[in-house]
């Protein structure tokens, strides 16, 4: 057999293995009797082996080579590496994270060599091991020169980050930015940018640090910021941080706050209604402390103070529209435009109705119509009316309720000093405790009245100016003192029955309603220490008039004087003194009926 003859039996895979053609089954070698050279054809035999195995590359195992995919089937890749057989590579090695393969025939790719060769014969390659090879020397490169690295973060782990640089490698909290972050999870799946700071290629354990990266660019960006930065300049930023008093700006390496003060010309009650964390907003250089690398920033300075235009838009007197942005016992404050507001008083809301809170009539987020009762520009304010966008019920209360007239109406309240009667919709007039009965001595409203009670009353009098009606009770019957003052006069003898006894008199009943008082120094010409012991509650007696006042209501009675007309002036006088008026009216009174009492003694006489 020539080795034309011979070679036909053999591919690639030679001496004695079989080729792969399309199938993963290996030929087995075929066994042939050795043929019969002599010595010339041996010699030129063995040189063409010789030449035959020079043609492959001699590599050996642990060593990463290139080679080219030649063949792609369910399970595994077939790549040719220049060796005597092919080499064969798991498929899952060729997998995405989705479970794509992404590899296909024709493709050049770096593999590891495991084993020259396994019971098929065929060369058993990785393409994982030799990338991470491959990675691991990258890897070590960058801890020793300190350069950046990109991974990708692939999940939340105990103390940190599992993040992906070719291999699995771990970003501890604390290294993961310049500020503790909250929410690690948040990062999932971000490219960072970090250093080595730890590699262990035994164990295979790698830390990273993206907080010296940041810190290294911050310092850079702060540098070139302190340069540049001056008070009144208007700068770009990122929105940091928020808290409840303000927001941390970072300009670039420096950190400015803007305080919520300075955030807008209206009211903000959290700086999160204007801004997120990441947002790109311009500010405005306030103040600048460059020892202290302190800076105050300010966004509604990029925008003009609408108060100082606020007077010629606000006319005192004028109407305008607004929102209710806030309520107090006080009152209620309305936005008219953003950094505008006004106050509406409480007393300024309605006209009749009594409230005790804003939020009776009003509610935040509510629109309003107002009329401004006043303006001050300097120190911005704006006091604002709801009740005068409507007539006033109390310019036309007096023609409706004229002096005299009886209304009806609904007790709403009762004091100690009287009862309020609704006379209409948030129109109350006021019963004093003295107008509900011309005779009864009331100490409380509440023995009268009830709430609730549906009465009659009489205007007594309207004051729209102090919004007052006042009413009375007892005027709906005529004024019995008045009716007893007009029948009698001083001197005259009246029947009358003690109703009661007290140790400075007797007060006697006269008609109903009407009483009088029989002083003890009255009551007999000697002394009387207990007038319990001479006379009795119920008792019938015939008595003198000797003093009348129809204003106060009181008429002095005399015993003393029915047995004795006679009496001296010095004794009358003298019981004058110990009356109960006080008044210089009651003095000129006294001595009018004084006279009048003279000549009616003589007149007997």
């Amino acid at each position: 057999m020539s080795f034309a003859d011979t070679s036909s039996t053999t591919s690639k895979g030679g001496r004695g293995k079989g080729s792969y053609k399309g199938s993963r089954t290996a030929f087995r070698p075929v066994h042939v009797a050795p043929p019969i050279f002599d010595v010339d054809e041996k010699e030129s035999y063995e040189d063409l082996l010789k030449a035959y195995d020079s043609t492959f590359k001699n590599y050996s195992e642990g060593q990463v080579v290139k080679g080219v995919v030649l063949s792609v089937t369910n399970s595994d890749v077939i790549v040719d590496v220049g060796f005597k057989s092919e080499g064969i590579i798991n498929l899952d090695e060729f997998r995405d994270e989705s479970g794509r393969v992404n590899v296909q025939p024709g493709d050049a790719i770096e593999v590891l060599l495991e084993t020259t060769e396994n019971r098929d014969g065929y060369v058993v390659l990785s393409r994982e091991k030799a990338e991470k090879m491959k990675i691991w020397d990258d890897i070590e490169r960058a801890y020793n020169e300190q350069s950046i690295i990109t991974g990708r973060v692939i999940e939340r782990i105990k103390g940190g980050l599992a993040v992906d640089i070719g291999i699995r490698a771990f970003l501890p909290g604390s290294q993961v930015d310049l500020h503790p972050v909250r929410n690690l999870d948040s990062l999932r799946g971000e490219q960072l940018q970090m250093k080595v700071i730890k590699v262990n290629k035994r164990r295979g354990n790698i830390v990273l640090s993206r907080k010296i990266v940041l810190e290294e660019q911050s310092q850079r960006a702060k540098s070139e910021t302190l340069k540049i930065l001056e008070e009144g300049m208007v700068v770009d930023g990122i929105v940091k941080n928020l808290t409840d008093y303000g927001a941390f700006i970072d300009l670039g390496g420096i950190d400015g706050l803007l305080h919520i003060t300075d955030m807008s010309w209206g009211r903000v009650n959290h700086p999160s209604e204007l801004f997120q964390v990441s947002d790109k907003i311009q500010v405005k250089v306030l103040k600048f402390d460059k020892g202290e690398e302190k800076v105050s920033l300010g966004y509604k300075q990029l925008t003009e103070d609408p108060w100082e235009t606020a007077e010629h838009r606000y006319l005192k007197g004028s109407k305008v529209n607004g929102k209710v942005v806030s309520l107090t016992d006080y009152g209620a404050f309305v936005e008219l435009e953003q950094g505008v507001e006004g106050l509406i008083h409480i007393s300024e809301m309605t006209w009749n109705k009594r409230i005790k809170h804003p939020s009776k009539l009003l509610s935040v987020g509510s629109e309003v119509e107002a009329i401004v009762l006043d303006i001050d520009p300097d120190a911005r304010r704006i006091s604002l009316g709801t009740k005068q966008t409507e007539p006033n019920p109390w310019d036309i209360i007096s023609e409706k309720y004229a002096v005299n007239s009886i209304i009806s109406g609904k007790v709403r309240n009762i004091t100690d000093f009287g009862a309020f009667i609704e006379v209409e919709d948030g129109v109350d007039g006021l019963v004093h405790i003295s107008d509900l009965s011309w005779s009864k001595k009331i100490k409380h409203p509440s023995e009268v009245l009830k709430k609730g009670d549906v009465v009659n009353a009489v205007v007594l009098n309207v004051d729209a100016d102090n919004q007052r009606l006042s009413l009375g009770i007892k005027q709906l019957e005529p004024d019995k003192w008045e009716e007893f003052f007009s029948q009698h006069e001083i001197g005259d003898i009246v029947p009358g029955k003690i109703v009661r006894i007290t140790n400075f008199g007797a007060f006697l009943e006269l008609a109903p309603g009407v009483e009088g008082l029989c002083h003890v120094s009255e009551l007999d010409d000697k002394r009387i220490e207990k007038p319990e012991e001479r006379f009795s509650v119920g008792q019938d007696l015939d008595i003198k008039i000797i003093k009348m006042n129809l204003l106060e209501k009181k008429i002095g009675l005399s015993l003393k004087a029915l047995k004795d007309d006679g009496g001296s002036e010095d004794d009358f006088k003298a019981y004058m003194n110990r009356s109960e008026s006080g008044s210089s009216t009651m003095g000129e009174l006294a001595k009018e009926q004084l006279e009048s009492l003279r000549s009616q003694v003589q007149k007997k006489e």
